[in-house]
């Protein structure tokens, strides 16, 4: 099954360009024309890797990539006329994977998809052989998204399953209610906002349930959550 690449670039013949370019080495190609565009196709399927412009109607590519980060690993290749060094260095701590600069050479952009499909699919291999979250008694099957806490099911909402799953993966990480927001609910946290408190008491009562002696997710008052 070819791998599939999603080109976000507002330039019709740049866009197309690279879209026959990565067809004719077997890669299947989707094309977005805005960073709106782009941010529906990554919420409906599944890509292996995104080629991101910058400068994009609807939403800017950097906007898109925090977006992107927030709830994804895929691979990003930034690929841009802005050419300063701060722009790079400012997108490569959004969580871009690379950056190449406009005008491109056709090799060097073959390359280096090349090489973050290779890097990508040596993590996924990794991922797919750890498809449950074990932490203390509390064991979460990514796969089948349930959730079982001492041998019992718990039933979590969708919501409480990715609030849960973020907190376990970095036990004893603090988390910050803007945070967590941003990376369930994809949008802008606003700090009148109760929805962050109210899922993570919901999910508490739940755990409780199950083991009342025991605390698994703390509240650091004014900041966030954490595992214990």
């Amino acid at each position: 099954m070819p791998l599939n690449i999603l080109v976000v670039e507002d330039d019709t013949d740049i866009n197309r360009l690279l879209g026959t370019l990565l067809g004719k080495q077997g890669y299947q190609t989707e094309s977005a024309f805005s960073g709106s565009e782009a941010k529906l196709l990554l919420s409906m399927r599944e890509y292996d890797l995104v080629l991101l412009d910058l400068m994009l109607p609807g939403m800017p590519g950097e906007e898109l990539m925090k977006d992107i980060r927030s709830h994804s690993y895929v691979p990003v290749i930034i690929i841009s006329a802005k050419a300063e060094t701060k722009d790079k260095i400012e997108l490569l701590k959004y969580g871009a994977d690379d950056y190449i600069t406009k005008p491109f050479d056709k090799d060097e952009v073959l390359a280096r998809v090349e090489a973050q499909l290779r890097r990508y699919k040596t993590f996924s291999l990794t991922e797919q052989t750890a498809k449950q979250l074990i932490y203390q008694d509390l064991v979460l099957d990514i796969t089948s998204r349930t959730v079982t806490l001492a041998g019992n099911p718990v039933s979590l909402t969708s919501k409480e399953f990715e609030l849960l799953t973020i907190l376990v993966r970095s036990p004893g990480k603090l988390f910050t209610r803007e945070d967590l927001y941003q990376a369930v609910w994809h949008e802008k946290y606003v700090i009148e906002d109760n929805t962050i408190n109210v899922h993570m008491s919901n999910l508490r009562s739940k755990l409780s349930k199950n083991t009342p002696d025991r605390i698994y997710i703390e509240t650091v008052w004014g900041i966030g959550f954490k595992m214990v």
